[in-house]
């Protein structure tokens, strides 16, 4: 029963915690944006398309990288799962 209340705690005093605190980034990606914005006249590193395609790449390459290794440390039990599974008659 303490572990629920103390889980219920946490959970209000993280509902409570401003967005801005909780929504911090990295510091490079807010620099480049930042410094983007400033007035340079979009010639920035090849201008505005160029920065947002650069800071997208790099989303999706830290969204990629824990799933491969997720895939890497399981494989076993991924690929048995569907041989399982390719395996099952019904």
């Amino acid at each position: 029963m303490k572990r629920v209340w103390l889980l219920a705690l946490v959970m209000v005093a993280l509902a409570l915690v401003p967005a801005d605190l909780l929504a911090q980034g990295c510091a490079m990606c807010k620099a480049v944006v930042e410094n983007a914005d400033q007035g340079d006249g979009g010639n920035v590193f090849g201008g505005q398309q160029s920065i947002g395609a650069g800071l997208n790449k790099g989303i999706l390459l830290l969204m990629v990288v824990p799933y491969v290794l997720l895939f890497l440390f399981f494989r076993k039990r991924i690929v048995g799962f569907f041989k399982e599974f390719a395996s099952a008659q019904g």
